[in-house]
């Protein structure tokens, strides 16, 4: 994945992160941002914001999210949001994820809420050469 060499996380999380990013694309998620956040926060090294134009195609990121991150040996912690499909969060410790719809996320603005964290935008897959 372009950029990901530039990633201030390595190992582990940076391979979870990958994993999160592959999902995301697979399903064509928009908008796939990733915000750094160590140095801000002790809790988690990084957040993941994506987001689907449907509740149907934001549950089939959270799935393939779910998936990939499986893959590569992790499970959340903690997941939240499924019966709705507006909103999705998985907790994987080091990194948190959050799988909107288009109208949540332009109300939560999470990117605006951690504005300070060094931020990566993974390229979208429907402008990605075929």
């Amino acid at each position: 994945m372009t950029g990901a060499t530039n990633w201030p996380v390595s190992g582990e999380v940076a391979e979870l992160l990958r994993a999160v990013v592959t999902g995301a694309g697979e399903k064509l998620a928009l908008d796939t941002t990733i915000l750094f956040t160590d140095g801000i926060v002790d809790t988690f090294s990084a957040l993941v914001v994506t987001s689907g134009r449907t509740d149907r195609q934001t549950r089939a990121i959270a799935e393939e999210i779910e998936r990939q991150a499986q893959l590569v040996g992790w499970r959340p912690l903690r997941e939240e949001g499924w019966t709705e499909s507006t909103w999705i969060a998985f907790d994987y410790g080091d990194v948190i994820v959050h799988v909107f719809d288009d109208e949540h996320r332009e109300y939560y603005d999470l990117e605006h809420l951690w504005a300070a964290a060094p931020r990566f935008d993974a390229p979208d897959p429907q402008s990605a050469p075929q």
